[in-house]
């Protein structure tokens, strides 16, 4: 048994309070560790993270362990037994150096604070069971099929199935593997001097050890991906040229246009960030107005160019937001809308990108189609590196090939 006197870190705590928070509470992840890290120091507030993060993506393939070795199915637990035992599982089978004695009695400490003291004994052997057979139970599972797939890397068999029609047996795998890594972090210099290292591919995006924040409250610099920073570029807005960014908070991409700029949000508080976001960057000419992109007022009318970066699923930033694969949902009717409620909105010859985060036929390559706008073949000329691997006039970056967010980009003519 394992002694009363256990003592549980703090960065094991908060961990543990996530992981109660989002699957007890439906309570969104970052949110979430927000609240139970608030008092933690740099160090323990980076191993909290990881460990709730990691167990939060990882929870599918956890709770398989957790059935398979303690012989009991995880929704008849106790919601703090079965929170014990994920952050147990996730630190005995995908975190290096975790002393086995240490991750169970850290576990049976969390159940006693809990006061289920009949649960004890269970818990006990469970989380031993953990130390001893979950590193060869989980070198043992298949991955042949998109459920085994699904299952050994911890994503909704739906999402498996996706990769699996759009990128074959092979690239689907190694986006599961990619998209449980951390993602890399990259900021925009938006001006002055930056310790990074410049992307190879992407003008004007630095990869840094951290973000500074003194140069992003200044409005130095910004956090956004690569991938993210290619839609605001392939826009490719001019000086003397109006465009309207139809999706715009939190601002990112409407604050790399050139010329002016129109930023719709539909909701008001995303629409005061975007205007704080705006003014931070020093974005003079970027108008920011509240609107549902569906039906914006006569006036806006005429533009030039227009981006779309439409609410998506997010399977290509599955790795930033970690319960987002748990909550995801295609959107292509939404998409649709949006995409030809823009088009009204631009001068014949004007043109449209259409962007969405994530890696999904359904809501890329086959909204545009049903849009029946030109699509402009220039595009993936102007950034070959990223050539979508079916439809080569369109973009698509993927996390396992280009490191960096999976965006698809198109950029189409109006009439």
């Amino acid at each position: 048994m394992a002694s009363r006197a256990a003592h549980v870190g703090p960065a094991r705590a908060a961990a543990y309070e996530v992981l109660l928070r989002v699957f007890e509470e439906d309570a969104y992840a970052d949110r979430a560790f927000r609240t139970a890290a608030a008092s933690l120091d740099g160090r323990d507030r980076a191993l909290a993270q990881r460990l709730a993060f990691g167990a939060v993506q990882r929870v599918r393939t956890l709770d398989h362990a957790i059935e398979t070795l303690g012989r009991r199915p995880v929704r008849r637990l106790d919601p703090s037994v079965r929170a014990a035992l994920r952050l147990a599982a996730y630190q005995l089978g995908f975190v290096e150096g975790v002393p086995r004695y240490a991750a169970v009695n850290e576990t049976v400490e969390l159940v006693r604070r809990a006061r289920l003291e009949r649960a004890v004994a269970f818990t006990n052997a469970v989380a031993r069971r953990l130390a001893e057979g979950i590193a060869p139970l989980l070198a043992a599972l298949p991955e042949s099929t998109p459920s085994e797939a699904g299952l050994a890397h911890s994503y909704p068999d739906w999402i498996a199935e996706t990769w699996w029609r759009d990128l074959g047996a092979e690239d689907a795998r190694a986006l599961m593997r990619a998209l449980n890594e951390p993602t890399p972090t990259v900021v925009r210099l938006v001006r002055g001097e930056i310790e990074g290292t410049p992307d190879p591919d992407v003008p004007g995006a630095w990869h840094v050890d951290r973000v500074d924040g003194k140069a992003l409250e200044e409005g130095g610099i910004w956090p956004q991906s690569a991938a993210s920073q290619l839609v605001g570029l392939a826009v490719g807005a001019r000086e003397g040229e109006r465009t309207l960014d139809l999706c715009a908070a939190p601002g990112g991409k409407a604050t790399m246009l050139a010329g002016t700029v129109v930023a719709v949000e539909a909701n008001a508080a995303r629409a005061r960030e975007l205007a704080d976001n705006v003014r931070r960057l020093g974005a003079v000419d970027v108008e920011v107005v509240v609107a549902d992109g569906r039906m914006l007022p006569p006036e806006l009318t005429g533009f030039d160019r227009a981006l779309v970066d439409a609410p998506c699923s997010g399977l290509g930033v599955l790795n930033s937001r970690p319960d987002l694969r748990w909550r995801a949902q295609p959107l292509p009717e939404l998409q649709l809308e949006l995409l030809r409620a823009a088009a009204e909105r631009v001068r014949a010859g004007g043109t449209i990108v259409y962007s969405v985060c994530t890696i999904d036929a359904d809501e890329s390559e086959a909204v545009v189609d049903a849009s029946g706008l030109e699509v402009d073949p220039t595009l993936a000329e102007e950034w070959p590196q990223f050539r979508h691997p079916r439809r080569p006039a369109f973009l698509q970056t993927l996390p396992h090939v280009h490191r960096t967010a999976g965006f698809f980009v198109a950029r189409l003519i109006a009439r």
